[in-house]
């Protein structure tokens, strides 16, 4: 064998290994997740930070991949055409395209982007400085092409500039939450919990509130010893004070400011000398209560709008220190309330402590329809049913009915939309308080 026919073999070998290389990186490099690179370049991994500079510019970075692939994989070819050529005559061009087209696509394609695409991260780490350097030799040659392949782009009206950054950043980490779970990477809770973080900037206030018609408040012009009763038996720790009229809302108190009170005026009655009446230390409070100040320890509230989106809402209790607001629509009329455990809620689920009384709002039924409560939130539903009701137009169920149906039905009508069955169960006043929902198949 002469020497001229080893280094030919020798070359094409190299140039094949070289093409192995350059499509390996260029699989590598363009799957990798750009967030652990990211993170390890923060750490101070240098490999991670050549990687991280490469990933920035993705046309350069394929661009000079490109230019290197092809580059040996022509010359790879030319070689053994030549060769073949040499030997076999004018038919070397046959097999030389057969046996090229073979070697390229098993040993320079399939096998090292198979690697790559299996242990993307890994890979990129190890071939990110070399690629770096062809990148940087290759880059005034790449950047020509750049120009020449947008001019020609721009001679048909497409402008490749404009079509950067087309996925906003909320965007590509739904998709991969998304994928996940698509793929039984991710647990529903998990990412019913991710998704909840990603729409805290659309949600607003008027669909996560406890309505009025549901709120517990007090009237403020009964007796200090009626007050502390209500608030005594109440389940919740701050309780709004009404006067005149449910709408006018004067202060809102704290159980804790109230308790504090009490127990002040206790000890002040007793540094007197004045005892408790028999039978009166059975209803904590009640004795000192006539004595309590009740203006002077409720605080003062606070009313925010409904359009305020859960976060700016999160954002708010969290600058004011307060966990409590009452919401009010754009005519200043009151809505509900808001507190810090709804907007929490709204991330982690029904939060419930020994006080709350456990209620969903809905219930399977033996025949698989589900019964639903009037004022049961679409979110609530699509989250824990997984369906894709729209909450475009309504908060509620009930809501959601009224306003496909155009009308508010009577008890036992049915209707059909979005891929359900709807019919009413139960009816009070003017509100749908019970809903039947049947999946259609």
């Amino acid at each position: 064998m002469s020497t001229s026919l080893i280094l030919t073999l020798a070359a094409i070998a190299a140039l094949l290994v070289l093409s192995a290389f350059f499509s390996g990186s260029e699989t590598a490099l363009t799957a990798a997740s750009r967030a652990r690179i990211h993170r390890m370049a923060e750490k101070g991994r240098k490999r991670a930070k050549t990687v991280a500079k490469l990933i920035e510019d993705r046309e350069r970075l394929i661009g000079g991949i490109l230019l290197g692939n092809n580059l040996v994989n022509i010359l790879a070819s030319a070689l053994a055409t030549s060769l073949l050529i040499a030997w076999f005559g004018d038919d070397g061009v046959y097999y030389a395209t057969i046996l090229m087209t073979a070697l390229v696509l098993v040993f320079a394609e399939v096998m090292p982007k198979t690697y790559a695409i299996t242990n993307p991260d890994k890979t990129a780490l190890a071939v990110g400085p070399i690629i770096g350097v062809f990148v940087r030799i290759l880059g005034p040659v790449v950047a020509l092409v750049q120009t020449i392949v947008r001019g020609i782009f721009r001679l048909f009206g497409v402008d490749i500039a404009a079509g950067e950054q087309v996925l906003s950043a909320h965007e590509e980490i739904r998709g991969t939450i998304d994928l996940q779970a698509a793929e039984g990477g991710l647990r529903k809770s998990h990412r019913d919990m991710l998704d909840s973080i990603l729409d805290l900037d659309e949600v607003l206030l008027d669909e996560v509130m406890v309505h009025r018609k549901s709120m517990m408040i007090i009237d403020a012009d009964q007796s200090a010893g009626e007050i502390v009763a209500q608030v005594m038996k109440s389940p919740f720790t701050r309780l709004p004070l009404w006067q005149g009229n449910r709408d006018n809302i004067i202060g809102v108190l704290h159980a804790k400011d109230v308790l504090r009170a009490v127990l002040r005026g206790a000890g002040e009655a007793n540094k007197n000398g004045v005892a408790d009446e028999p039978g009166v230390a059975d209803e904590p409070g009640a004795a000192d209560a006539p004595a309590l100040d009740i203006p002077a320890i409720m605080a003062k509230p606070w009313f925010v709008p409904e359009t305020t989106t859960l976060r700016e809402q999160l954002n708010a209790f969290l600058a004011r220190r307060n966990h409590f607001a009452l919401v009010v629509d754009e005519y200043g009329a009151l809505m509900g309330l808001v507190t810090l455990e709804d907007i929490l809620e709204e991330i982690v689920g029904e939060i419930t402590d020994e006080f709350d009384l456990e209620a969903d709002g809905f219930a399977r039924q033996e025949d698989g329809s589900i019964l639903v409560d009037g004022t049961a939130t679409i979110r609530d539903l699509n989250r824990h049913f997984d369906w894709e009701l729209p909450d475009e137009e309504a908060t509620t169920i009930a809501g959601l009915v009224i306003n496909e149906a155009e009308t508010i039905p009577a008890v036992g009508d049915a209707f059909s939309f979005f891929g359900f069955g709807f019919e009413i169960a139960a009816r009070q006043k003017n509100q749908i308080t019970r809903i039947v929902i049947r999946p259609e198949a």
